[in-house]
């Protein structure tokens, strides 16, 4: 049984539809790697699975349960966690409050903020400023401890490499194999489509709502990641 199913997904903004009939699995263990053009619909996806925005109860599945339409709140209980886009961490808090948040709900399993500042040396130096006050690397990594520190068994990541230096970026991506060796999948949105391909078991390119390509990198040319990414 894949951990996480999605079937035939549709996901609205008001009146228009963003996902139109998506279907979308996760694998244990497995990184699956998400590209698009903006306005694809990938964060959609992301925001859909977790609750943000609602869905049937049976399209979205995690574990054999369905939790379409369950509170964000809920489904990070059952062990899906994200680092949303832009890393929305708090400013009045510091880099360590940011991590402990993560832990609200006293989910078991082995990260806590020692295994966070093993995975993220630099965290540790600066545990007590503002978060805001990191780099934009720093604040990727909090981003990430924090979603870790809920223990999932599945960890949503969207776009975070984006406006980061190739040096930070292969130091985040780095840390990925450790975070799956402790039993977590992960589902990562990204706009380097080269990135994309080196780090993921599985890709899904999404174009207007639909999915447009899925499987294994490796079995793909450029020119068909091309066409299925702009559609021409």
């Amino acid at each position: 049984m894949n951990p996480l199913e999605v079937h035939d997904l549709h996901a609205y903004y008001g009146d228009f539809r963003a996902l139109h009939g998506i279907d979308f699995r996760v694998a244990a263990g497995e990184t699956v790697a998400v590209i698009g053009a903006n306005g694809a619909g990938k964060s959609t996806l992301l925001r859909t699975i977790t609750g943000l925005l609602p869905a049937p109860a049976g399209s979205v599945v995690f574990q054999g349960r369905p939790i379409g339409g369950l509170p964000p709140h809920a489904i990070v209980r059952l062990g899906i966690a994200m680092v949303p886009e832009g890393r929305c961490l708090f400013p009045s808090l510091s880099v360590e409050e940011n991590l402990l948040i993560g832990a609200q709900f006293g989910c078991r399993g082995p990260w806590n903020l020692a295994r966070i500042y093993r995975l993220f040396p630099a965290l540790e130096e600066k545990r007590a400023m503002p978060a805001t006050l990191l780099s934009g690397g720093q604040q990727q990594m909090t981003a990430i401890g924090r979603a870790l520190m809920s223990n999932p068994r599945l960890l949503l990541c969207d776009e975070v490499s984006l406006g980061l230096a190739p040096l930070v970026v292969r130091e985040i991506y780095a840390a990925m194999p450790l975070i799956k060796a402790e039993g977590a999948a992960v589902v990562v949105i990204e706009q380097d489509t080269g990135q994309a391909m080196r780090i993921a078991d599985r890709l899904y390119c999404l174009q207007e709502g639909r999915v447009a390509l899925e499987g294994a990198p490796r079995t793909f040319t450029p020119e068909r990641v091309s066409l299925a990414y702009f559609g021409v």
